[in-house]
């Protein structure tokens, strides 16, 4: 039995404990600052002829202009000279920013190159990414990433390292194969990007993987504990004088229609609707952003969950208009995350979480506008949006607004504030707001080490509802290479109840500590690094002050070959204690009595390298299972014919035998992408779960004819599976929807 826990933190202590923090990064500032590293920089190229971005730097200014310097080598041999050469070249005109690659390669035929479609994760691909500071805060950024097929891959980042891919600007990239290696042609119009008037210098920062190798090389930030959204470890670029925006103004008006067929009633229902979304950079530091008459009919479908646990699950924002300028509205509740194949806390806290707007329990809620005002003033960030949905059947029209706050300080720190108000699912009023600070550098007592120190506290008002409404806490997070360290304490109190929020567990206090060993050991079976992981987490009821749950869990084997192959877990250790204070029904018909539950579980994973034309994962796990014992099988397969084609298998079953009745959840899925190039794709999603017995297809087509003018097509098919089980399923309904949108620049 795993004894333990914390005493109740009160929210003036946990802002004391702020203050100790920052007094120390502050007196540790000027040994860092007495001691500066030295930071690369490198001057544009003015240029006043045009460049045709078809891959090919055969420009004459694209060798008379100078290289920025040879990248330098992260991993596997941080520090040495790369194993291939790469120059990279800067030009721009008044409008955009050029940047030329050539990646030199003396075996061409080894260059991965497996996907072209956009927003691809090419992590088993060779690959660029740039990162772009034209704030020169160290703190946000863009990125824009391809590989040899020409992926477009781009998205925002925030707080020194938070991504948010799902982000699509307008720019362009065209890419070029050779018995040389591989060339890469840019053009990022600055209109796509946001800077302060007069700002001449900007944070750059360029990575090369070569994937055969599981090489990536940089031109600064070269170490092995920085990653490379870290902007604060970015270079510099210069020459930026007379970068305009034009008026700053994009407008974007769409057309979009949508057919549903209700196969019970035989019903057809057709709606058209044109519509407008509009970006306006009032001043080249504050940003609106606007849509009216709304459409999400493009957007992707989530992949199916089974929720075999007590408390919500998370499925994440892919509607465009909330994922614009998205990093502004983080907060110091969220995470920290784990290492990576350690399970998750299971208490996150969003006080605002886009997809409370316009979604209520499944089912579309129209958006009849919406408007978003982000920007900066010096070192304060700010972000107000308003929504309003509209009337639908008995639930009436809403004013949904958030307003989020953040005063930067130091190099990477920050306190901030946030309001939230509007209830999307009823007639009550509701509020939320709260206050938090991030305290972070790269730099720990004057060596590159990372250090992460958060603090929240929340508070809501619910009509109706008193006291017991706060949630606060404290995370220290210490993500280095060799070593990750963290410790999270957490308050939430059961009348904590964010309306356009998001919380997965009440009533709770949560105390985590983890650590990670992670060395690279040299000419040991190939082994590029080893991974042990030890995280304990425990829950104590607030009413009663009994623990609710607690699990250790211990990594003992987990290494990563140079292959790309990765053994992520041989019998790994899941230690778990769940005391039950009501009955739960973990799966129809089986209902878990109240009481204590005690169970301990093996996992094993593998899995190949994602290179490979096939490749696959295996997940097993084993042992206790709450009153009994329980199987849990995921893997995943996937082939494909490069760089367009591509299919792709998962599966998660779990198969329980308890005293109080035996069950089995599935999930059974199929990805199909096919890309004709990077501006045409097809995916196609087929998903089955044996709880809802519910079959669905989602066939969905891209074509962008230019960069911001696109038409989607998207056709979605369900199915019901017979009570008795088998193949034989019963159409429910079959829906089209169309997009056509088309961006004017001014």
């Amino acid at each position: 039995m795993i004894v333990g826990g914390i005493r109740s933190c009160s929210v003036r202590s946990l802002f004391v404990l702020a203050g100790l923090i920052g007094s120390a990064t502050v007196q540790a500032q000027p040994q860092t600052d007495s001691n500066p590293r030295p930071i690369r920089t490198t001057r544009i190229t003015t240029i006043n002829s045009e460049i045709v971005v078809d891959g090919v730097l055969d420009e004459s200014v694209w060798s008379d202009a100078p290289k920025i310097g040879d990248l330098i080598q992260r991993i596997p041999n941080t520090g040495a000279a790369p194993t291939q050469r790469t120059d990279v070249t800067l030009l721009r005109d008044a409008n955009n920013l050029y940047i030329g690659v050539f990646c030199h390669d003396t075996e061409p035929r080894r260059i991965a190159s497996t996907q072209m479609s956009r927003d691809a994760m090419l992590n088993s691909d060779d690959r660029l990414t740039i990162i772009l500071d034209t704030w020169r805060d160290k703190n946000n950024g863009f990125y824009f990433s391809t590989n040899p097929a020409g992926a477009l891959v781009d998205g925002l980042i925030s707080a020194n390292g938070q991504t948010t891919p799902d982000w699509d600007g307008i720019w362009i990239v065209r890419t070029r194969r050779s018995k040389d290696g591989w060339t890469a042609e840019f053009s990022i119009p600055f209109r796509t990007l946001g800077f302060p008037a007069g700002q001449t210098a900007w944070g750059f920062n360029i990575a090369r993987n070569i994937q055969r190798n599981l090489e990536e090389d940089r031109w600064t930030g070269a170490l092995r504990q920085t990653q490379l959204y870290q902007v604060s470890e970015a270079g510099e670029i210069t020459n930026l004088e007379g970068a305009t925006q034009g008026i700053g103004l994009d407008l974007r008006p769409f057309i979009a229609g949508r057919w549903l067929h209700t196969n019970s009633s035989r019903d057809d229902v057709f709606v058209g609707k044109p519509g407008l979304d509009m970006v306006y950079n009032i001043t080249p530091s504050l940003k609106l952003t606007a849509t009216a008459n709304t459409d999400f009919g493009e957007t992707e479908v989530d992949a199916r969950q089974i929720n075999l646990s007590r408390f919500s699950l998370l499925f994440p924002e892919k509607r465009t208009f909330f994922l614009q300028d998205a990093g502004i509205f983080n907060f110091g509740s969220n995470g920290p995350a784990p290492s990576p194949g350690v399970p998750p806390t299971g208490a996150d806290i969003f006080p605002f979480f886009s997809r409370q707007i316009g979604l209520l329990n499944g089912f579309e809620v129209p958006i009849d506008v919406g408007i978003k005002l982000t920007g900066r003033v010096r070192r304060t960030d700010f972000g107000f949006l308003n929504v309003r949905t509209r009337e639908l059947g008995d639930l009436p029209a809403k004013n949904l607004v958030v307003a989020r706050v953040r005063q930067n300080f130091l190099k990477q720190s920050y306190v901030g504030a946030i309001i939230t108000s509007g209830q999307p699912s009823g007639q009550k009023a509701s509020s939320t707001f709260g206050t938090d600070m991030r305290l972070a550098t790269s730099r720990l007592f004057g060596k590159p080490r990372n250090l992460i120190v958060n603090l929240y506290a929340l508070k809501t008002i619910n009509e109706g509802v008193k006291g017991k409404d706060w949630s606060y806490g404290f995370s220290a997070i210490y993500p280095n290479d060799r070593y990750d360290v963290q410790v999270t304490m957490r308050e939430i109190q059961d009348n904590f109840r964010p309306a356009i929020g998001f919380v997965q567990r009440r009533n709770v206090r949560m105390f985590r500590v983890g650590t990670s060993f992670n060395p690279r050991p040299k000419d040991l079976m190939n082994i590029q690094q080893m991974f042990h992981d030890v995280y304990f987490t425990r829950f104590t009821r607030l009413d009663n002050g009994e623990t609710e749950s607690m699990y250790l869990y211990a990594t003992l084997i987990d290494w990563h070959f140079n292959t790309g192959d990765s053994m992520h877990s041989l019998f790994d250790i899941d230690y778990n204690y769940e005391r039950l204070f009501a009955p739960f029904v973990i799966s129809k018909g089986v209902v878990l009595p109240p009481g204590i539950y005690e169970f301990t579980r093996f996992r094993n994973t593998f899995s190949s390298a994602a290179q490979r034309r096939l490749s696959g994962s295996i997940n097993y796990s084993f042992g206790q299972y709450w009153s009994g014992t329980a199987q849990i099988l995921s893997t995943g397969i996937t082939y494909k014919m490069p760089p367009r084609l591509s299919i792709a298998v998962n599966t998660n079953q779990t198969f329980a035998r308890l005293p109080q009745g035996n069950f089995v959840a599935r999930i059974l899925s199929t990805q199909v992408n096919y890309s004709v190039s990077p501006f045409l794709t097809f995916s196609n999603l087929i998903q089955f779960d044996n709880l809802s017995r519910n079959l669905g297809w989602q066939s969905r087509a891209r074509w962008t004819l230019n960069p911001g003018n696109d038409l989607f097509f998207v056709f979605g098919q369900g199915w019901q599976q017979d009570e008795n089980g088998g193949y034989h399923f019963n159409a429910l309904e079959s829906k089209v929807s169309t997009k056509l949108q088309y961006t004017y620049r001014f």
